[in-house]
């Protein structure tokens, strides 16, 4: 590499408090580093937001200026906050290569948001609904049926999302979310049973699939690797590569996990994912997923690669 690269990982932790289950910035950092690249991670925390600063050459961190850096991974996901928004939007203003920028981030952490543009893109999706309280259980059934499934609108790695057998177990659900939380925003969605405790992960990066694998649960209806699930190689098919390549060109995403239910006729899609984890995949696959992730963002910025 003829010149020195600079990336930053924006990430909830900082290198020197990673540990194991933190495998994915592991990897891309060690990647980034035997490739020639100045790589650190940061927190949104570190960051000080002086959006009217005249320097545009370099940025605060830890309230010392730092050379703007040549590109920035978010890895923060659908845990991503307002403030670590404004400072990715921030870094884009300032020339900064973001992999994925803050607009792709938004548009799959907002799940409704997501669901409504899989629609209007006429890929299949699990029905879905906006859940307003109070909510009635007839029009629910009527619209959705039972089982169902409730997930919280923002959620990561099978996090606040259940399945819900019947009515009356749905009202009790719901009584009990919105007594906790009288502004909570969750979404309904078609239970599809033939994908019971199972579904594919695809990972896309610049529009081709580097790996594919099934996650499979141990029991439960969630099939995430993070909770205990086992994974397998998935061979591809043109059908599945095609949905997935569409679903991260609809968001606009460099890096993205796509996640594909097992339908009757087929496959629906379940969701996008702007960081997604990959130690089950390199692990079923022996693919180098992380030193893929670098290449993939040393050719766009227009550097060489080794």
């Amino acid at each position: 590499m003829s010149q020195k690269i600079r990336g930053m990982i924006l990430y909830s932790v900082q290198e020197h408090q990673l540990v194991e289950a933190d495998y994915s910035v592991t990897r891309l950092l060690q990647a980034a580093r035997a490739k020639g690249v100045e790589m650190t991670v940061v927190t949104p925390s570190q960051f000080e937001m002086v959006v009217t600063r005249a320097d545009r050459k370099s940025i605060l961190v830890d309230d010392q200026p730092v050379l703007l850096p040549d590109f920035v991974l978010p890895r923060l996901g659908a845990n991503t906050s307002y403030y670590a928004f404004s400072v990715l939007r921030q870094l884009e203003h300032l020339g900064v290569y973001i992999a994925n920028d803050a607009k792709a981030v938004y548009s799959v952490k907002d799940k409704l948001a997501m669901y409504q543009l899989l629609s209007n893109s006429r890929l299949s999706t699990p029905k879905t609904m906006l859940a307003k309280y109070p909510i009635n259980a007839s029009t629910v059934e009527r619209e959705i049926g039972f089982p169902l499934i409730i997930k919280n609108v923002s959620g990561m790695q099978g996090s606040g999302i259940y399945l819900c057998d019947s009515k009356d177990k749905f009202e009790d659900v719901i009584e009990l979310i919105y007594s906790n939380n009288d502004k909570a925003n969750i979404i309904l969605q078609e239970f599809v049973k033939t994908s019971y405790g199972k579904d594919i992960r695809v990972f896309v990066v610049g529009g081709k699939v580097m790996g594919s694998m099934i996650r499979t649960s141990n029991g439960s209806f969630k099939s995430n690797f993070s909770k205990g699930g086992s994974v397998s190689p998935f061979e591809m098919t043109p059908e599945v590569e095609w949905l997935a390549t569409d679903v991260a060109k609809l968001f606009n995403l460099d890096i993205a996990g796509v996640d594909l239910l097992f339908d009757e006729h087929g496959y629906k899609v379940c969701e996008a994912n702007s960081a997604p984890g990959f130690k089950g995949l390199e692990r079923v696959t022996g693919k180098i997923i992380a030193e893929g992730i670098i290449d993939y963002i040393l050719v766009k910025m227009g550097a060489s690669i080794e």
